[in-house]
């Protein structure tokens, strides 16, 4: 995979292209991570890339041409066009669907932007996405980029040194991921689960359904909606809700 980000600020990537995962994906070849200033492409001789808005108003607004020359310039001579994301607050919520959807591209290109925001012509003629880490706002695009990113980069096959990590992630199957231990066994009195040390797999894997969807259930009930269970599932469901409506204490710790 191919990603180009356009910035004002580059150098802010450079630790994070550089680190941990991303890092380890660069250097294996297995993604090329590019950053690109737009700035470079005014077309103006203070190399200003944004201007009052027309109707008044206070801030300053990103002008379309650095922009559209920058995305042209890096998809030159390709074939196909790539995927182009904006990151802005009034973006689609970024999500693990999303985050796998993208992962499928050859080349995404990120456009970062600041200021009060972006002409309008931008988001109408230049970019195919437009994405939202969350209902906040930030001084500006690039670390919801860094975000988005980390989630798309970690799931192209070769990155990750256990291939079955990206799939039993939290969201990844709908639900949030099971309680997870290591040694030592018996840490200060807190033991391991016995059931995962009783070597039955398929029991196992039961227990770490259980404790998804019972953590699910506790935190996040609203991803619920879209989870297609089973009868013992269901039945599981039915008992932590019977025990809420009657006041006993709801499950959270794992058995």
């Amino acid at each position: 995979m191919r990603i180009d980000v356009l910035t004002l600020f580059p150098a802010m990537f450079d630790g994070v292209f550089a680190s941990s995962i991303l890092g380890k994906a660069r250097e294996k070849g297995l993604v090329e991570l590019n950053t690109v200033n737009f700035r470079d492409y005014a077309n103006n001789k203070h190399n200003t890339v944004d201007d009052y808005p027309y109707g008044g108003g206070g801030g300053m607004v990103l002008k379309p041409e650095p922009l559209f020359a920058a995305v042209e310039d890096v998809t030159s001579g390709l074939e196909s066009k790539p995927r182009v994301i904006l990151m802005c607050p009034q973006g689609e919520s970024f999500s693990q669907k999303k985050a796998e959807e993208l992962s499928a591209e050859r080349h995404l290109i990120f456009v970062c932007g600041h200021y009060e925001g972006y002409d309008e012509r931008i988001r109408e003629h230049l970019v195919t996405d437009e994405l939202s880490i969350g209902d906040y706002v930030l001084t500006g695009g690039e670390l919801p980029a860094m975000v988005v990113i980390d989630s798309v980069v970690r799931l192209l096959p070769g990155v990750l040194g256990n291939e079955t990590s990206a799939v039993t992630d939290s969201f990844s199957t709908g639900l949030l991921e099971y309680p997870h231990y290591t040694r030592p066994a018996n840490f200060r009195g807190w033991e391991v689960p016995e059931v995962l040390i009783s070597g039955h797999h398929g029991n196992i894997e039961e227990w770490r359904r259980k404790q998804s969807l019972e953590r699910t259930w506790r935190k996040r009930r609203d991803l619920l909606a879209g989870i297609e269970l089973t009868p013992k599932e269901r039945r599981w469901l039915d008992e932590w809700e019977a025990q809420e409506r009657s006041g006993q204490e709801a499950p959270g710790k794992p058995e």
